[in-house]
């Protein structure tokens, strides 16, 4: 049976980079912060290091009643139990992608232009990424900046759920959310400082705000 699903304000991305911690502890960490929604972004693992992983992960995700969404792999996503993946420009096409995983899996997709965010919505995405808003050194997308007024355009030309990613932080999250993301997705703010748990809890103060919700889900 389908049931609707709400994004958080917080879309929280596990990277041990930065937190210098295992990707299941970076995810526990943020759950226990409030999260609701985590991305495990990998980049390095060997597939059956990853799908051990985002098992792991998947388990936990349903513990807190959070979703779980496994970055760029689509098959580590349906094999792990995962809610969904999300797809780069250079992934999976849409369309293959949703005829491998189903109508009841999330897809997202990462967007850096009006253009891309409006083919992502006619595909059938589910939601989409959109940024970097600030700089960021956490991933080199290739595009400079979009900023708060590009967001702002994208929010006004489609009508799914918008994460803003890229140099997002407390202190301009406001904005962000003003300018129409309905999602925040970061991962350096929250795991830098070393206190995962305490950064999430004042990331999810900073999004709490209405959501959107993600219809005809699961």
């Amino acid at each position: 049976m389908k049931r609707n699903h709400r994004f958080p304000g917080l879309y929280a991305l596990t990277d041990t980079r930065i937190s210098c911690l295992p990707h299941y502890e970076t995810a526990a960490a943020l759950l226990d912060g409030g999260a609701r929604i985590i991305q495990l972004r990998d980049k390095v693992m060997t597939p059956l290091e990853l799908y051990e992983t985002a098992c792991r992960i998947a388990d936990l995700c349903r513990r807190f009643d959070a979703l779980f969404i496994v970055n760029d792999r689509v098959d580590i996503a349906i094999a792990s139990g995962a809610d969904g993946v999300h797809l780069g420009q250079d992934d999976l096409p849409l369309a293959l992608a949703r005829k491998v995983c189903g109508a009841r899996f999330i897809i997202g997709i990462s967007t850096h232009t009006i253009d891309q965010a409006l083919e992502a919505e006619r595909g059938g995405a589910d939601y989409i990424g959109f940024g970097p808003i600030f700089g960021t050194s956490t991933k080199d997308t290739g595009y400079a900046p979009r900023g708060l007024g590009m967001l702002a355009e994208v929010r006004a030309a489609v009508k799914i759920p918008v994460a803003a990613i890229g140099g997002i932080t407390t202190n301009n999250a406001g904005d962000v959310l003003r300018a129409g993301a309905d999602m925040l997705a970061v991962a350096s703010a929250v795991q830098a400082g070393g206190d995962v748990a305490g950064a999430t809890r004042r990331f999810v103060a900073a999004s709490n705000r209405p959501h959107r919700f993600l219809p005809s889900l699961l």
